[in-house]
């Protein structure tokens, strides 16, 4: 049995994200064992419920990961826990397009059968927020809308104009969250600015936004919600069955990069790496001087080093660590972000260079579902190989490929490729091809 809720919006912009990080911090400070889980690819909220939860970031993408792991990847997740809390992706019917839904909030609360919590900011309307979710009620009746907060009150008078009016809709209103600007995240180019880059103000406000929630919430009826949830069966998630063991002897150690300018990694990914035998170890392209002992192969996530390129390009000693090791042979794989870290510079200062391209920040950028297929061998995947990603951005990096692509799709040619090396900007969540991970982990293992 894992008890568990949606938390779900009619729209971007509601407060889903302050709402489920008040939820999991108040829910923690009663003693409840909790975790946190994001639909879709985002790395940013799920950074949140982390501080929020003590507990690492989840993800649950049916594009990315397939409709049949959600479950087992939930359980997983949620081990030893008393409730799962799982935060929505824009409208709750949104999801990519062109497929009616797919991967949107509403498909995955029906593939975990999980009732939903509907937050609506209510800041300009009164009664017409009861048609709203009256008519998100109504629209798919495999979906179980359970309750509603109302949030962004202004007053008394406002809430029980709208309570009243949603009376006679039979669904219960479970908080009325007044407006408040403590409890406000500061955004940014590509959504909020990630926790692990204002680690102390994150962990400040987490405290802050559980006395909003305490203070609005009906806690004890969100549980009750939580707990009418259909047992969940089958298998949890297990690393290992999905790798195996790749070689036995001692365990090389992959640098996964991390610190304010790497934020971005799905926990799962050191999850698999560990369990093919490979010990993940963090590395901070801003402070760390030196690649950890035993280092054997190199993981670049994602992030925001557009955002810290000067700290970047001041630390010659890991940018020539990395340099070298890579012109070695040392396996390497590199999303978005360690792409840019990888090439010759970075709006106009100088990077690592062991990809003969230079990035930099435009007013555009790409954001969308993608559907690749290696076009060579690399050290990541084999030629042929298909894979769904997600691609997320404001750069640009020229040449946009090498003379080895590491994926193309859309007629598109994407990042570098050799046997030693992929780089590309699309993000790949490894629970989803488990096979790119050993076949990254034989590598590390072999060099």
């Amino acid at each position: 049995m894992v008890a568990r809720i949606v938390v779900a919006a009619p729209a971007s912009g509601h407060g889903k994200t302050t709402v489920t990080t008040g939820l999991l911090a108040a829910l923690r400070e009663r003693g409840v064992a909790v975790t946190g889980h994001k639909v879709g690819p985002d790395f940013i909220d799920p950074s949140y419920h982390a501080v929020a939860t003590g507990t690492p970031p989840r993800n649950l993408d049916p594009f990315l990961q397939g409709e049949h792991r959600l479950v087992p990847l939930l359980r997983h997740g949620a081990r030893g826990a008393d409730l799962a809390v799982i935060e929505g992706v824009m409208g709750m019917f949104d999801g990519a397009l062109g497929t009616e839904g797919y991967a949107s909030t509403a498909h995955v609360a029906k593939l975990v059968s999980a009732p939903v919590v509907l937050v609506v900011d209510a800041s300009a309307a009164s009664r017409s927020v009861a048609a709203l979710v009256l008519g998100f009620a109504r629209y798919d009746p495999d979906v179980e809308l359970a309750g509603v907060i109302l949030n962004k009150l202004g007053s008394q008078r406002h809430e029980d104009e709208i309570r009243a009016a949603l009376r006679p809709t039979g669904i219960p209103v479970l908080g009325a969250l007044r407006r408040s600007e403590d409890v406000h995240a500061p955004g940014r180019h590509l959504g909020l600015v990630p926790a692990g880059e204002r680690e102390g103000e994150a962990r400040r406000l987490s405290p802050r936004l559980a006395e909003w929630v305490r203070g609005g919430v009906d806690l004890d009826a969100v549980v009750r919600v939580a707990r009418s949830a259909a047992p969940l069966g089958g298998p949890l998630w297990n690393p290992a069955d999905e790798v195996g063991a790749v070689a036995s002897g001692p365990r090389p150690v992959v640098a996964a990069a991390a610190g304010e300018a790497f934020t971005f990694r799905y926990t799962e990914t050191a999850e698999l790496l560990s369990a093919a035998g490979a010990d993940v170890v963090e590395l901070d392209p801003i402070r760390d001087s030196a690649l950890p002992e035993g280092c054997a192969g190199l993981y670049f996530g994602g992030g925001f080093p557009e955002m810290h390129v000067a700290d970047l390009s001041g630390n010659t000693a890991l940018r020539s660590a990395v340099g070298a090791a890579i012109a070695r042979g040392m396996p390497v794989v590199a999303e978005c972000a360690g792409l840019l870290y990888l090439c010759r510079e970075l709006d106009g200062l100088p990077m690592v260079g062991a990809l003969d391209a230079t990035a930099r920040m435009t007013r555009g950028g790409a954001l969308g579902y993608r559907r690749a297929t290696a076009p060579a061998d690399s050290v990541l995947a084999a030629r042929g190989v298909a894979v769904t990603g997600h691609e997320f951005h404001r750069t640009v990096v020229e040449p946009a490929h090498g003379e080895t692509a590491a994926w193309e799709w859309d007629d598109r040619a994407d990042g570098f490729a050799t046997p030693t090396l992929h780089a590309s900007y699309l993000h790949v969540h490894w629970a989803g091809h488990p096979a790119l991970a050993r076949r990254f982990a034989t590598a590390v293992h072999s060099g």
